[in-house]
């Protein structure tokens, strides 16, 4: 797989075809930056899974930079986190925006509370809000989420009013800002059916629900496509698990 944006002659071969459009990036080179913040000793039990989820790629790909200020939304492990803050240093800042339905005890929860206590992380905030209306202390230059844009359609987080989300998304961004998106991909024309049984999600939906809220489609990258996937199976089936083919989306605010 290629870790670069859609080329045309490649989507006619995708079962999303029609779902997205081809941005001329190819060949684009990973900043010094993105490759200091992979080095970080700090995240090196991660480095295992960096070529697996094409983190170069991807980090290259959002646009964050070093005095970034990034909201990331429902963070997990902190995966994404450690790259990031590494990478906004001291004059940028991460906010990790978990649920506020999400237990106090959650380890990963209990765990970047502490971290964000430290002074390796000092620039990260962990925030508990109602994802209906996700937001920050101050515009962020990149909203990210990744294969969590699913869930909110579920009935584990609510789900959530995606009108609303979107909306507050666009809200928390800085005019020219971007909301990027990474996700398992459902079959095309499935909607947001699939969202809780398989975990994934029609592009096409995704799409859809985003420029709803004023954001304007600004590219995609198909680094973590996987024709090997059916797309029709859990993303936790053990055929499957760890390499689904995944969109990557990247929406932008317009800046005026």
């Amino acid at each position: 797989m290629r870790a670069s944006t859609f080329a045309f002659t490649a989507l006619l071969a995708c079962p999303f075809v029609a779902l997205v459009q081809p941005v001329a990036q190819a060949g684009t080179k990973t900043p010094a930056y993105v490759t200091a913040a992979m080095n970080d000793s700090a995240r090196s039990a991660d480095r295992v899974n960096d070529e697996r989820r094409q983190m170069a790629t991807v980090l290259t790909f959002s646009g964050v930079k070093p005095g970034s200020t990034v909201m990331e939304l429902l963070p997990g492990g902190g995966y994404w986190t450690r790259a990031f803050s590494q990478i906004v240093g001291a004059h940028g800042h991460v906010y990790q925006v978990w649920a506020s339905q999400t237990k106090a005890d959650n380890k990963n929860l209990v765990l970047w509370k502490q971290l964000a206590n430290t002074g390796h992380y000092a620039n990260v905030s962990v925030l508990q809000e109602s994802l209906d209306r996700p937001t920050a202390s101050l515009p962020v230059d990149v909203v990210f989420t990744s294969q969590n844009y699913h869930d909110l359609h579920d009935p584990s987080l609510g789900p959530v009013n995606m009108a609303e989300f979107n909306k507050a998304v666009y809200a928390a961004l800085k005019p020219g800002g971007v909301f990027v998106i990474v996700d398992h991909i459902a079959p095309a024309g499935s909607g947001i059916s699939d969202t809780n049984t398989l975990h994934r999600i029609d592009p096409a939906s995704v799409r859809k629900e985003v420029e709803a809220a004023g954001f304007v489609f600004d590219g995609a990258s198909d680094a973590l496509l996987n024709p090997k996937d059916p797309l029709n199976i859990p993303v936790f089936d053990a055929s499957i698990r760890g390499h689904t083919s995944q969109f990557i989306y990247r929406f932008r605010k317009p800046a005026h």
